[in-house]
């Protein structure tokens, strides 16, 4: 349980009540390129504007690792592809929408992490594809609800290039599954500016840079669009209202 005391502490933190949806194809680069985004170091989770990364993808990924499966998902046979990610590598029929087997797990993982995050009004980096736009909407409602100003970034890249990045990267997906994904992604990009707004950005990840040229192009990003997304004031009422009154207990704390 999260006491009062830890969370009136937390109401001067930076990047509190902000949210920000990272979206992208697989294979688009968005993982890595959030890094020079939200300027967060190697092997650390938290962006140097204070917000949490929340990737189902990354707890996925651990959990194929630890029970010894692989993480290259194109070469398992279909049935356990299936059992594990509850998703068909059949992509003449419609893909099962189903989740099971550690899929399900480490969406239950993500799932508490951000619970736990919402009741410490902790910001957030939501790591998703945005193939499911009706999802992503449903999501940035809850967190608008609980008082939160929200935002997306959304990092794209042609196919040709997100089918090459993909056999680079530790967790393959089937070709044709990441087809599909791509293409959910190109046709909610339209509804994704409709719907953030002036809150919305789109990153060209295309070109494969170095550390040097990522830098040089990320930076602008950071300086310009995150920070200053999570240093201005809190927009959401509600986010206002809940700040407003954790400063009077505070002040009549110190009584």
């Amino acid at each position: 349980m999260i006491k009062l005391q830890n969370i009136i502490e937390g109401v001067q933190d930076k990047g509190i009540f902000k949210a920000v949806f990272l979206a992208g194809g697989p294979g688009s680069g968005k993982t890595r390129s959030a890094r020079w985004i939200f300027g967060i170091p190697d092997k650390f989770n938290i962006s140097m504007s204070g917000m949490k990364m929340v990737n189902s993808d990354k707890d996925l990924k651990h959990l194929l690792k630890k029970f010894g499966f692989g993480t290259d998902l194109d070469k398992m046979p279909d049935e356990l592809f299936s059992h594990l990610t509850g998703q068909s590598k059949d992509m003449v029929s419609k893909p099962q929408d189903v989740d099971s087997g550690l899929r399900k797990y480490a969406k239950e993982l993500t799932a508490q992490r951000m619970k736990l995050y919402k009741q410490g009004k902790i910001g957030m980096i939501i790591d998703g594809t945005g193939h499911d736009f009706q999802k992503l909407h449903s999501m940035k409602s809850e967190l608008e609800s609980e008082g939160y100003d929200t935002y997306m970034v959304l990092v794209n890249t042609s196919l040709e290039v997100a089918q090459k990045r993909n056999q680079l990267r530790d967790r393959i997906l089937p070709p044709q599954l990441l087809e599909k994904s791509w293409k959910d992604v190109q046709k909610n990009i339209g509804a994704f500016q409709n719907l953030f707004k002036q809150n919305f950005v789109i990153v060209d990840n295309s070109k494969h840079l170095s550390d040097k040229e990522a830098e040089a192009k990320f930076v602008p990003l950071v300086t310009k669009v995150v920070r200053k997304f999570a240093n201005i004031p809190i927009k959401n009422p509600l986010g206002r209202k809940w700040i407003e009154k954790q400063v009077i207990l505070r002040a009549k704390g110190r009584k």
